[in-house]
């Protein structure tokens, strides 16, 4: 294999320009998938840090890569959004990274064929968004859907939801165009996907993939509980032989439901943000069905639950779990570690398989399944994605993680098979595909790609991974007993600081599963595309440092700074973590306590803020100007209120009119309140976000005194920075400063929502035309405060105005892009806002 060199580099920036990264830090990323492999297996896999990573945008750029890199023979491994754990997106020999990120395009929707054509970096979440816009829906989908990619599924192949009527994802699948190994585009259907699904792309880089869909329906859920797997089993293969109309079928076994349990919930602020549902400690399956053919499937039901002792669940636990389908690696945070067991074995062997494992095992094992009713034998077959409770960083992690190939020969033994191949169970891609489909793999590889660029190393090409893997499963017998006697703890434990990194940040780094569901709707990495920038990103740089392989520097440090502090990460985390406070946590550690410079504009803030009390170097002489006078006397600094306008920095010196139109429509609607004038700060909202912590403090006394004086305890914001500030930073910090905080804090919109509602307040009627607005849900008044209705209820009682809501709202409304990125980036944040208009 070739390897990059100056004149390499050079015809690579030319052609990609800054869609190519050559920066090692961002390489590393790049070299790894889900899985953590074994300390005494990873060696065996070599380094597979990339020489680059390069991001096209068309198909034609692909053509030119690969003709270009079949002469030079570089090394290509195409990456989708590497959530699979089996090693098919390393580049085990190097080369170069072709990450499809900026090909995720919808290319069209046939409404008469129903089928749909998108381009290779699609993610189904979004693909699914597309369609519901057409009134259709995806067939089939996996339980990675809010970050996989269309052809990264079908380049790894399996089951998803929707698979119990439809099938695997590759019966789904109507046609794909690849750029082959020798440069050519082939459009392949029929039985040519077979060269694709499974291949992990070293029969071509996939380029686009027309898949079939289906109308969109009204879904309804069900869900019963069975004691063991054979009661579990005859209940299913009671659903399939009546031929019930289930559109999906899965379930979790009693450990699963356990651990859910004993879950965290998402938090926000350290307060839970949703609801704990118990679920019984039993194999509770959920089924997906159009409610068309509720009457009919809930008819079935009630007879299983005589013939196969099923007892049927409240509709509450059936919808939770539908709700939380994509959220399997919630349990991951009682670890933090997981070592997975996926494999695929008939339906009629589901109580011996799951029997033997009980009996084998005596680990805590995890496990949900997804059944497919005519998979491609034609008989009903079970998808089974395990997991064993452990921690990586522990020796013991080797042992369990070999008690994964006990349940690999089980399955074996009883008519399975490994779920895919990729580097790890190469050996077995007979197994797993099929021993004609993978001849043909194998002959494809042979005729088109001699020069062996195309993902080396996986499928067909056993490794020395692939070989020990395979000596290992052999050898079970002998390290079973090692792996039961290892140590498991179940449960969250911080234990302390390791290099400087807080303790529950930790935790929360390695129980970070690099699923990926926080990367699409990381404003951070959408406005820049590069995985350092996104949550998924720093937790891995995260345990690179901790394990001494990194170290801080500026760009690194500019990482964790850079986030818009959005919070939308911590509504899409398949773990519920707290990565946004967590990132807030590290700001203070990293720029207040270690010193470390901050963004260089937050800096000359910081000097501006205790000087003169706000971040734009305004005089603090000039803070009262905006005030109407008409207002002044009523409402200024002289006037004694319990009710305070903090009007901010923003509206006091650049927008004045967000400051007017406040003051203006609180005196009309009666409300009674003062103005502190100059004597009111900044809020110091940006002072915390840049990790100066002491500014920040310091700019908070500052406020609460000056409140205190004024002889408020109520105080009324109109920017969501400072509403943010005083209704939850504030009382935070004051109860840990050891200050009396006694003040109320409401939003404007609320206090006019309220005299709306009591007819205190009305708007006046007024001539013109009809105007069409909508409503753009910040990130710090929506998500960080939850203020959603009043600004809506506002806009509806305003005569003439038709309120139209955004696709995105409320709780999953995009942010605009503002706040840190817009001072340290702002062409980054002008293209994030514009996305957002």
């Amino acid at each position: 294999m070739g390897r990059l060199n100056k004149e390499n580099r050079e015809f690579l920036f030319d052609n990609f320009g800054s869609r190519v990264n050559f920066f090692r830090r961002e390489r590393r990323l790049y070299g790894h998938d889900m899985a953590e492999m074994p300390r005494l297996i990873k060696p065996l896999l070599g380094d597979t840090t990339p020489e680059a990573v390069v991001q096209p945008k068309n198909e034609g750029e692909l053509v030119e890569l690969v003709k270009w890199a079949v002469k030079q023979r570089i090394p290509l491994t195409p990456r989708g959004k590497a959530t699979s754990g089996y090693g098919g997106a390393l580049p085990l020999k190097k080369g170069i990274v072709v990450d499809f990120y900026r090909m995720d395009g919808l290319l069209g929707i046939d409404r008469k064929d129903l089928t749909a054509t998108v381009q290779p970096g699609m993610t189904w979440e979004r693909l699914d968004n597309e369609l519901k816009k057409n009134s259709l829906m995806l067939r089939v989908y996996p339980s990675s859907a809010p970050s996989s990619t269309v052809a990264g599924w079908l380049a790894q192949g399996g089951c998803g939801y929707g698979s119990f009527e439809f099938g695997c994802f590759r019966d789904n699948v109507v046609s794909a165009r690849v750029v082959q190994p020798d440069g050519s585009i082939e459009k392949l259907s029929g039985n040519g996907i077979d060269l694709l699904a499974g291949a992990c792309g070293t029969t071509g880089l996939i380029s686009e993939v027309t898949i079939k869909v289906q109308p969109e329906a009204v879904l309804s859920f069900s869900a019963f509980a069975c004691p063991d797997a054979a009661g579990l089993q005859k209940a299913v293969e009671s659903l399939v032989s009546h031929k019930v109309p289930i559109w999906s079928l899965s379930f979790i076994n009693p450990g699963m439901a356990e651990m859910k349990n004993e879950a965290p919930l998402r938090e926000h602020f350290g307060k839970p943000a949703e609801e704990r549902v118990f679920l019984p400690k039993a194999y509770i399956t959920t089924l997906a069905y159009r409610k068309k053919d509720k009457d009919r499937v809930e008819e079935e039901l009630k007879r299983l639950s005589g013939e196969c002792g099923a007892r049927l669940l409240d509709t509450m636990i059936a919808e939770h779990e539908w709700q939380e389908r994509f959220k399997v690696m919630s349990i991951k945070r009682l670890g933090p570690s997981l070592v997975p067991a996926e494999v695929v074995f008939p339906l009629s062997a589901l109580g011996e398989v799951a029997s033997e494992i009980d009996s084998k095992i005596r680990k805590p094992v995890v496990r949900e399944g997804i059944v497919v009713r005519e998979a491609g034998s034609g008989t009903p077959e079970v998808t089974t994605l395990g997991f064993i409770p452990g921690d990586q960083r522990r020796f013991s992690y080797n042992f369990v993680f070999a008690l994964s190939l006990e349940i690999m020969n089980i399955a074996v033994k009883h008519g399975g098979r490994p779920y895919s191949t990729g580097v790890y169970f190469a050996g077995k891609a007979g197994q797993v595909l099929g021993r004609q489909r993978l001849n043909r793999i194998k002959e494809q590889r042979k005729k088109l790609d001699r020069a062996g660029i195309m993902n080396p190393g996986k499928v067909t090409q056993a490794t020395l991974v692939s070989r020990l893997v395979g000596v290992a499963a052999m050898m079970e017998p002998l390290v079973l007993p090692l792996g039961n006697m290892s140590s498991t703890r179940i449960g969250e434990r911080p234990a302390g600081a390791v290099r400087g990194i807080p303790a529950d940040v930790v935790w929360h780094a390695y129980s970070c599963s690099q699923c990926g569901f926080c990367v699409p709707e990381c404003e951070q990495f959408t406005g820049r595309g590069w995985e350092s920038q996104s949550p998924r990103g720093k937790w891995f740089w995260l345990r690179e440092y901790m394990e001494g392989r990194e170290q801080w520097d500026n760009r690194a440090v500019d990482t964790f700074l850079e986030c818009t502090t959005c919070e939308m990460c911590n509504l899409k985390c398949s773990e519920s973590l707290p990565i946004e406070p967590s990132w807030m946590e590290l700001r203070g550690e990293l720029v207040n306590r270690e010193k470390k410079m901050t963004i260089p504009a937050f800096e000359m803030m910081a000097v501006t803020s205790l000087r003169d009390g706000d971040i734009w170097a305004a005089y603090r002489e000039d803070r009262d100007k905006w005030l109407p006078e008409d207002l002044r006397q009523e409402h200024g600094p002289s006037h004694k209120s319990e009710t305070g306008y903090f009007a901010g920095c923003t509206a006091s010196y650049i927008e004045n009119d967000i400051a007017i139109a406040t003051v203006r429509l609180m005196d009309a609607a009666g409300i009674d309140f003062t103005y502190l004038g100059q004597a009111e700060n900044c809020c110091g909202i940006p002072m915390l976000v840049a990790g100066k912590w002491d500014v920040f403090a310091e700019i908070m006394r500052r406020n609460m005194g000056a409140m205190d004086k004024a002889g408020v305890k109520t105080v009324v914001t109109s920017c969501p920075a400072c509403h943010m500030a005083w209704s939850i930073y504030y009382p935070e910090w004051a109860k840990k400063l050891g200050l009396d905080f006694h003040f109320g804090s409401r939003h404007y919109s609320e206090l006019l929502a309220e005299k709306l509602q009591t007819g205190d307040f009305a708007f006046p009627e007024g001539g013109g035309s009809k105007r069409t607005v909508t409503w753009h849900d910040s990130c710090h008044i929506g998500r960080a405060s939850g203020v959603y209705e009043a600004p809506r209820e506002l806009l509806k009682a305003v005569p003439q105005v038709e309120l139209v809501e955004m696709a995105h709202n409320r709780e999953g409304a995009h942010c605009c892009g503002s706040v840190l990125t817009l001072i340290d980036h702002p062409e980054i944040a002008a293209g994030l806002g514009a996305a957002r208009m």
